[in-house]
C-alpha cells in the first residue's frame, strides 16, 4: 500500500476544490489558506533514571482572523510540523463553519505517552507550557489549548496550573486552557462533547428523507448498522449515544485487530473489557481480523454507517473502492485522503466531513472559555427561578382544569436547567445549525458536503479579513 500524501497537502486539496466555487480574489484565498505561524520548541527532560532526553513540540497558528486562536494539543510519537499545521487549518475552517469566534491552532509533543512515568509526563507538560508562555502562545485572548489525542483532564490540569502560576493576578487565567476538570474551572459535558456532537450530526444527516432515499436508507438512527474505527474517547461516546438511539454497533476496529458481529456489540462492555487488558480478538464475533494498520482492517465490512474516529489518512485511494457503507461519518480529523474522498463521492457515498462532524469538542470548549471569563457557572442564576416558574405554571393548570398532577409530573417538569443541560442544548443547536449551513451550501453549488462546508468556512474567514480592513 502506498504512503498517503502529506496531511497539510490533503487539507489544501480540499480547500482548492471548494475555493473554485467562490468568487473571491486570489490574494484573499491565499491568505485564508496560509498558516500564519508555526513554533517548534525543544527542551531537555531528565528521566527518572537520571538520563537526559530532548523532547520536541510544536504549536501552529493557522489563522488569526479571530482571537484567541483555539486548538488542542496531542501526545504522539508521530507528531510533526506538517501534522499540527494541517490540524490547525482544520480548526480554522471548523470554527468558522459552526460560528465559534476563534482562529485555528493546534499543538503536539512528540512522545509515546505509555513510555513515560506520571512524573516524567508532568515535567514534559509543564515545560511545554512554559515554552508557550515565553513565546506568547498561550493566554485567554491569545491562544487557548485544549485536549487532543493522548491528553486527558490530568494533563490539562498541569498545563492550567503552570499558566496560572506564571500569570499572577490575571483574573481570567483559568480561561487560558479548556478541557480542565470541573473542580479546576472545567465545564460539565466536555469529556463526551465530541462524541455527542458526532451523534447529533449523524442524527441530523439521517433525518433528511431525500438524502436517505438516494442512499436507499430509511430516516432515523434506529436500526442503522455502524462500524466504528477507533474506540477512544470520540468513538466510545459516539457509539454509546448512537446505540442509545437504536443503532447497532456491528463492527469495532482497533490497533490489535477488528471484530464484526451482526447482532451488535455493547460498546460499554467492550470498552471495559479493553481497559482491563482484554482484546477485541477475545470477543464473541462472527468475524475477526488480527492486526491491521492502526485499526484500518475491517473498513470494508458491510454496514450503513462507517465511523472513522482515530487517526488521519485511514481511508485511502487503495481501499476506498471497497467501502460498503452508505455513509462515512468522519469523527477523526482527516481520516479520508483527497483521492479517497473523490472515489467515495463518485460512488454516491455520503461523506459527513470532519470539519463539521467533530466540532462538538471545540464548541463545548468555547462554552468553558465563556464560563471562565465570566467566572460564573451556567445555570447558577436562573435554575431555581426557572424551576419555580414551571411549578407555578403547573399549579395554574391544576386550578384551571380541576385536575391534579402527581409528584412524578412535578419532578419531571418543574425543574430548571443545570450546567450540563445548557451545555448539551448549546451543542445540539450548534451541530444542527452547522449541518443545515453545510447542506444548503452543498445544494446551492451542486457539490459534496465537504466542499459545501469548506466553501462556507472560507467565505466567513474572508469576510472577517475584509471587515478588519486587511483586504478591500
Amino acid at each position: 500500500m502506498s504512503t498517503a500524501p502529506r496531511f497539510f497537502e490533503q487539507v489544501n486539496r480540499h480547500f482548492d476544490r471548494a475555493a473554485r466555487l467562490l468568487d473571491l480574489p486570489a490574494g484573499i484565498l491565499a491568505q485564508v489558506k496560509a498558516c500564519n505561524a508555526v513554533y517548534h520548541v525543544s527542551f531537555p527532560l531528565r528521566r527518572d533514571d537520571g538520563t537526559i532526553e530532548v523532547v520536541h513540540g510544536w504549536r501552529a497558528h493557522h489563522s488569526q482572523h479571530r482571537l484567541p486562536v483555539k486548538g488542542g494539543f496531542r501526545l504522539s510519537p508521530h507528531a510533526s510540523e506538517d501534522e499540527v499545521t494541517a490540524l490547525a487549518a482544520l480548526m480554522t475552517y471548523k470554527c468558522a463553519l459552526v460560528d465559534i469566534p476563534f482562529g485555528g491552532a493546534k499543538g503536539a509533543i512528540r512522545i509515546e505517552k505509555d513510555d513515560y512515568s506520571e512524573g516524567e509526563l508532568e515535567r514534559v507538560i509543564r515545560r511545554y507550557t512554559f515554552e508557550l508562555v515565553q513565546r506568547n502562545c498561550i493566554g485567554p485572548g491569545v491562544d487557548v489549548p485544549g485536549p487532543d489525542m493522548g491528553v486527558s483532564a490530568r494533563e490539562i490540569a498541569w498545563m492550567a496550573d503552570t499558566y496560572i502560576a506564571l500569570s499572577p493576578g490575571e483574573v481570567s487565567a483559568q480561561a487560558a486552557v479548556t478541557g480542565k476538570p470541573v473542580s479546576q474551572g472545567g465545564v460539565r459535558g466536555r469529556v463526551e462533547a465530541t462524541g455527542r456532537g458526532v451523534h447529533f450530526g449523524i442524527r441530523e444527516a439521517v433525518s433528511h428523507r431525500k438524502d436517505m432515499d438516494r442512499l436507499g436508507l430509511s430516516t432515523g438512527i434506529d436500526g442503522k448498522r455502524v462500524v466504528i474505527q477507533g474506540l477512544g474517547n470520540v468513538g466510545y461516546h459516539a457509539g454509546k449515544f448512537l446505540a442509545e438511539d437504536g443503532a447497532i454497533i456491528v463492527g469495532i476496529l482497533e490497533r490489535e485487530g477488528a471484530a464484526y458481529r451482526a447482532a451488535g456489540f455493547d460498546v460499554e462492555v467492550v470498552d471495559r473489557h479493553r481497559r482491563s487488558g482484554g482484546s477485541l480478538l477475545d470477543l464473541d464475533a462472527d468475524e475477526k481480523i488480527a492486526g491491521g494498520a492502526e485499526g484500518a482492517a475491517g473498513l470494508g465490512w458491510d454496514c450503513d454507517i462507517l465511523l472513522p474516529a482515530a487517526l488521519e489518512s485511514v481511508i485511502l485511494g487503495e481501499n476506498a473502492p471497497g467501502i460498503q457503507a452508505k455513509i462515512v461519518a468522519e469523527g477523526a480529523n482527516g481520516p479520508t485522503t483527497a483521492d479517497a474522498d473523490e472515489i467515495l463521492n463518485q460512488r454516491g457515498i455520503l461523506v459527513i466531513p470532519d470539519m463539521f462532524l467533530n466540532a462538538g469538542g471545540v464548541t463545548v470548549s468555547y462554552f468553558e472559555w465563556i464560563k471562565n471569563l465570566s467566572n460564573i457557572r451556567f445555570g447558577r442564576m436562573g435554575r431555581r427561578f426557572e424551576a419555580s416558574s414551571n411549578d407555578r405554571i403547573l399549579r395554574a393548570v391544576e386550578e384551571l382544569t380541576g385536575n391534579s398532577f402527581n409528584g412524578d409530573t412535578f419532578a419531571r417538569v418543574a425543574v430548571g436547567a443545570d450546567e450540563e443541560d445548557l451545555v448539551n442544548s448549546g451543542l445540539e443547536e450548534t451541530m444542527v445549525s452547522g449541518y443545515e449551513q453545510m447542506r444548503e451550501m452543498a445544494l446551492f453549488y451542486g457539490t459534496d458536503f465537504r466542499s459545501g462546508a469548506m466553501a462556507a468556512a472560507i467565505g466567513k474567514v474572508a469576510t472577517a479579513y475584509r471587515e478588519r480592513g486587511i483586504f478591500p
